[in-house]
């Protein structure tokens, strides 16, 4: 028969064969020393005369889920044990654009770099001219930046094209 008592330190609930009644094992939660208790063995219960004396000795655990089929079952679980903080599952979202320009002295500003205005004689300078922009604005005054699509005029072939660019948000 098990022996089903709780960790005083983390409130852990343990489950320890009977023969270890008495001897000392740390939790495997908390890492707690823990004497393991005696089970609660003996309840009288009053009109009941199969006993001499009338009373009868039954065993009952410690706890009520332990006399369940359940528990009959033989599970061999090990308890995760953490030694660095857990990792946090809810991101912290960011601070609102509104917010974000309110908590500073400097004017908030909007650039946008389209692509077409990058291409000179067939070169593309795009990467160097949001590179050269970024720099000059400083990573610290950096509050966003957005992908944009557009669509416009191409004046040799009169037709409307798509194209990309960036939408910078940042203090200036």
């Amino acid at each position: 028969m098990d022996v089903i008592f709780n960790c005083p330190k983390c409130e852990q609930e343990l489950a320890v064969d009977s023969t270890g009644v008495g001897s000392e094992i740390n939790c495997p939660s908390c890492g707690e020393a823990i004497i393991i208790p005696k089970p609660e063995s003996v309840v009288n219960h009053p009109g009941v005369d199969n006993a001499p004396a009338g009373t009868r000795a039954e065993v009952h655990p410690v706890n009520a889920i332990a006399s369940s089929a359940a528990a009959k079952v033989e599970m061999h679980l090990r308890v995760p044990v953490r030694t660095a903080p857990t990792e946090s599952l809810i991101v912290k979202p960011l601070v609102p654009l509104e917010i974000a320009a309110k908590s500073t002295d400097k004017k908030m500003r909007v650039k946008t770099i389209k692509h077409t205005d990058c291409v000179e004689v067939g070169k593309d300078k795009f990467d160097e001219v949001v590179s050269s922009f970024l720099e000059k604005a400083g990573e610290s005054n950096v509050i966003s930046i957005s992908t944009i699509v557009y669509t416009h005029l191409d004046i040799g072939t009169q037709k409307l094209l798509q194209d990309f660019g960036v939408m910078v948000v940042y203090r200036g």
